[in-house]
């Protein structure tokens, strides 16, 4: 099986919108691909979740209860809805129904929550960072960043942090792209020359469809 972790610079930038369009790409070459997230929280059902956004906008086939293993309804930070609802997260049942995915598909995209540095579970004897469900997993990652005023600064640090904690980072993915923003053009050279690491895609505000710029976006799915 051929795996990707999809991260980002923070809450609110569009990771899950950029997750659908990475799907999008693979199910519309009849590729088999799952999606996958661990903890997810803001919403009453799996299928108004972030999960059932991407799997029913990018045509995934799969099953509703595989697609997440941690519901919280509260739009807290993964840890605190977890306190609220007395219902932790367990880093054992996010790998075995992770694994379970392998069985029945090729590729599987598993998407975090807010930044990478997101407390999953914070608890006084026990802590679990999405930091630590990634490298668990496996997984290399991309960075989804916003394209306009301030991306430089969250995306070099949010990379630099991934490569100190021995993440491979495929790249950066960048989201509400104009190209025909002079500002918009030099963040994206700026986040080249500085972070050392390819923007691999950019997506307009609104389009769908990503506009790679380098290779397919299976390619970046690494065995796992």
């Amino acid at each position: 099986m051929r795996g990707l972790f999809v991260t980002g610079t923070g809450t609110d930038i569009g990771k899950t919108y950029v997750s659908a369009a990475i799907a999008r790409e693979l199910t519309k070459k009849n590729l088999s691909i799952a999606y996958y997230k661990a903890a997810v929280s803001g919403s009453d059902s799996i299928e108004h979740s972030d999960a059932g956004f991407v799997r029913d906008s990018s045509g995934i086939k799969q099953n509703t209860e595989s697609l997440l293993s941690y519901l919280y309804e509260k739009p807290l930070s993964p840890h605190l809805a977890a306190r609220g609802e007395n219902r932790f997260a367990s880093l054992d049942k996010i790998l075995k129904d992770f694994n379970s995915l392998r069985v029945n598909y090729d590729y599987v995209l598993s998407e975090g929550a807010g930044g990478i540095i997101c407390p999953v579970v914070w608890e006084k004897n026990d802590h679990l960072m999405y930091l630590d469900i990634l490298k668990a997993l496996k997984l290399n990652a991309v960075v989804v960043a916003d394209a306009g005023l301030g991306t430089i600064n969250h995306t070099v640090l949010t990379v630099s942090y991934l490569k100190q904690n021995s993440v491979k980072v495929k790249g950066v993915i960048l989201n509400n792209f104009d190209n025909s923003s002079a500002m918009h053009s030099d963040n994206l050279q700026m986040i080249e020359e500085i972070s050392g690491t390819n923007v691999i895609a950019t997506l307009g505000k609104g389009d769908k469809k990503l506009n790679l710029r380098y290779q397919k976006m299976e390619d970046y799915f690494d065995e796992c």
